[in-house]
């Protein structure tokens, strides 16, 4: 599996898990898992936005209108961080951080986002 494929594998994996989570009304872990799948995407544009709006829909779920107002906030900047290329690494796009605040990777989550660098 080349390093691009598992860096793929392992959002999709956190995407699936988050989508189940949120299916069985749960929408807390939910967001945790969307925190790893956010640093494994945020580099591509369509899975970056693909959190954020899952992000939103946890958020709305559990009536939480500070991170509804981070996710929308958020959804509005993903396309201009693109642009820019101003994208912090490993911020878990959550609304408690600031949206431009580079974030420590874990190990596991560096290896596979530095593996395709490499």
């Amino acid at each position: 599996m080349s390093s691009h494929s598992a860096r793929i594998a392992a959002f999709d994996a956190a995407m699936a898990a988050a989508r189940a989570s949120l299916a069985r009304r749960e929408p807390a872990p939910a967001l945790v898992l969307m925190e790893r799948a956010h640093v494994l995407g945020q580099r591509d544009f369509g899975r970056h936005w693909r959190v954020h709006v899952l992000m939103l829909r946890a958020a709305w779920d559990l009536a939480d209108g500070r991170e509804v107002r981070g996710q929308l906030m958020r959804l509005a900047l993903t396309p201009i961080g693109h642009l820019t290329q101003r994208l912090p690494r490993g911020n878990n796009g959550r609304s408690n951080v600031s949206a431009f605040k580079p974030m420590a990777v874990s190990d596991e989550l560096a290896r596979l986002l530095e593996a395709e660098n490499e």
